[in-house]
């Protein structure tokens, strides 16, 4: 049955990674690759898509390095980019709380919490790297929290039993996007970046077979500008907004990914997408985007619902013995601080069974009343107070008199464009960092790892890999904006602006997105079903033919245009909605949070098949009504032992 969805290619191989020790990988690589001479990066241009964490790091150092560089996003500012949304913290092996943690502390919980699902190489050499991290932050003005002795702060965060998470309140993701922004502007008034704000990327220009610029619209004038460089780097994020309802910005979207893609870049384990258990609940059918309380919460708070289906009495009038904690039930040795993954499974399956709170039963209460008691409310208010303060904001409830109410929500993707040890996708010339890549996090992201990933991959990996590339294959000289290709490109794109406005139907696109996001939701979410995926698969077909003969695009494509922007964006949602269910019909395994109901333990934990999949699900793109083509890259695993997951 589902060889009518896809086909299988031939295997897909890293050649990249250096052979020997893993300790020794990261080191090796750097000495075995070509080097640029530093008069000579003064003739070489990198174009970099997004300005967020990754983005922006990278951007900043290349420039630092002495190449020119152009920075594209599509927000009015860079300091607008989604990585400053983080509230938790960042984590970093300094085991400055003396508490046994170390590189391969942080190498085996990641791989771990991703539930053996990502490649060893890459996350050993991220565990190296994030020491280095803190360091170069530090060195920003990053006001990290600190102990009363003047050492920088630890938190503890969900799936490890040390503290290595770094943070600045609540807020660890503004202060660390405004230390990259910094730097960056900083090489923009040395005029080594030229940074392009409210441009938004919609295509990739592939030439010779090489990535050699893409084209973006000026979002205030409607003009197709193409830009040229000798190297082109994806820092555009994640998808999580497929979903129409997830933690991410509204702007946030698959377009420079999926663009890319289409011209021959492996898509990698679209159907891995984070499920956080730490989200404000779904208050009604007008919301277009749900909010996050940081997981950092879940440090002093206990998570528990009444044990009696139903209970309408407040929760200050529940007495402990009619209270269920259930994760520290469940999960005795982890408790209120298991990975993502395991505890969005056990909240939506006390909620299915009935003991849900709040409107539609559809939350949990996270109760920091404890900690409040214990450390005091000063104390509290100097931790966490932006988020209190924000959840009363959304809800009208006071969370330091009440308990918070949360439930899962989805909110990062693991899944990502394809990429080798040098962070360059199967086009030549495409790097592909932070987010928008596969490669960390596997089938499930701890906690504190996304801005690792981000900050790593722009100041300390992108810069070493990419003068490898760069050293050979300078653009030749006779390429520019006149190029046939480019030329290509961009009629091609006013041709689908046109066919947009042209189509004047009567649905808006919120509408189709909303659709959308439900079908993937129900069946493509936490849970799913051979049956369900092969339903939804033929359900985004239907709506996506639908969307082409009748969704209503107003206004022009010579101006400020936010609804045309969004249909792009969607249109291209519904290619990789469809991807995504054939990639999690493929996969019979339970993962992560990625459950097939097929395939569970005795006791309803996700069950792996470490026979059958242990390997990266990489797609390719075929043309228009083709199947894609699967090709499977075997994950070897020679420094962690492969074992069911377990947090009791």
């Amino acid at each position: 049955m589902m060889s009518i969805f896809y086909t299988e290619g031939a295997p897909l191989h890293d050649t990249v990674t250096p052979a020997g020790p893993i300790h020794n990988r990261w080191d090796a690589r750097r000495f075995d690759a070509k080097l640029v001479n530093p008069v000579n990066r003064r003739a070489l241009s990198v174009i970099i898509v997004g300005t967020g964490l990754a983005g922006a790091s990278a951007a900043a150092t290349l420039g630092e390095g002495g190449y020119r560089v152009k920075s594209f996003c599509y927000q009015d500012s860079p300091r607008r980019a989604h990585s400053i949304a983080a509230q938790g913290g960042i984590n970093a092996a300094k085991n400055y709380r003396n508490d046994g943690d170390s590189v391969r502390r942080l190498f085996y919980d990641t791989i771990k919490g991703g539930d053996f699902r990502s490649r060893e190489s890459n996350v050993y050499r991220l565990a190296q790297v994030s020491t280095a991290i803190i360091d170069q932050c530090v060195a920003q003005g990053v006001p990290f929290a600190r102990e009363y002795g003047g050492l920088l702060d630890n938190r503890s965060f969900g799936g490890v039993l040390v503290s290595r998470t770094f943070y600045a309140r609540g807020q660890t993701g503004e202060q660390l996007l405004l230390g990259a922004y910094q730097a960056l502007e900083r090489q923009v008034a040395a005029g080594t970046v030229e940074v392009y704000t409210r441009h938004e990327m919609l295509d990739l220009i592939v030439i010779d077979g090489k990535a050699r610029g893409i084209a973006v619209r000026n979002m205030i004038t409607g003009e197709i500008e193409t830009h040229l460089a000798d190297a082109v780097v994806l820092a555009s994020g994640g998808y999580s907004n497929v979903f129409y309802l997830s933690t991410n910005a509204m702007g946030c979207n698959v377009t420079a990914s999926w663009r890319a893609y289409r011209h021959g870049a492996l898509f990698a384990n679209p159907c891995f997408t984070q499920i956080h258990p730490t989200c404000i609940p779904v208050s009604g059918d007008y919301q277009s985007k749900l909010t996050l309380m940081s997981e950092s919460l879940r440090n002093d708070g206990r998570i528990w619902v009444p044990t009696r289906p139903g209970d309408q009495r407040a929760p200050r009038d529940i007495p402990e013995a009619e209270r269920d904690y259930f994760l520290e039930r469940l999960y005795p040795s982890y408790g209120n601080l298991v990975t993502r993954d395991v505890a969005s499974r056990a909240v939506k399956n006390v909620c299915d069974g009935g003991l849900g709170v709040g409107p539609g039963a559809r939350g949990v209460y996270l109760d920091l009343t404890e900690a409040i008691r214990r450390l005091g409310k000063a104390a509290i208010v100097e931790k966490y107070g932006n988020l209190f303060n924000m959840y009363q904001r959304i809800t009208g409830e006071d969370p330091y008199e009440v308990p918070m109410r949360i439930y899962p929500a989805v909110h990062y993707t693991m899944g990502g464009l394809w990429v080798d040890y040098d962070l360059q996708s199967t086009i030549p010339g495409l790097f592909v960092v932070g987010e928008a890549n596969f490669s960390d996090h596997g089938a499930n992201r701890l906690g504190a790892s996304a801005l690792m990933q981000g900050l790593a991959d722009g100041y300390f990996v992108l810069p070493n890999t990419i003068a490898n590339y760069l050293a050979g294959n300078p653009m030749p000289t006779d390429i520019d904006e006149s190029h046939p290709e480019a030329v290509r490109i961009v009629h091609a794109l006013r041709e689908r602006i046109q066919t947009l406005l042209a189509i004047n139907g009567q649905r808006t696109v919120d509408s189709f997105h909303k659709e959308l996001g439900h079908i993937l939701w129900e069946k493509c979410g936490m849970e799913r079903t051979a049956a369900g995926l092969t339903e939804a698969i033929g359900q985004v077909r239907t709506l996506r033919e639908e969307f082409w003969s009748n969704v209503k695009v107003t206004g022009e494509g010579e101006d400020l245009n936010q609804t045309l922007e969004r249909a792009g964006r969607v249109a291209d949602f519904f290619e990789l909605a469809e991807l995504m269910c054939i990639d999690a019909l493929h996969r019979t395994e339970s993962c992560g949070a990625h459950f097939r109901a097929e395939s569970q333990t005795e006791d309803g934990e996700a069950l792996r098949d470490d026979e059958n999949f242990a390997y990266v699900a990489a797609w390719g793109f075929t043309g228009d009504g083709n199947p894609p083509v699967l090709r499977k890259e075997d994950l070897e695993f020679g420094s962690v032992t492969l074992t069911q997951r377990s947090y009791k």
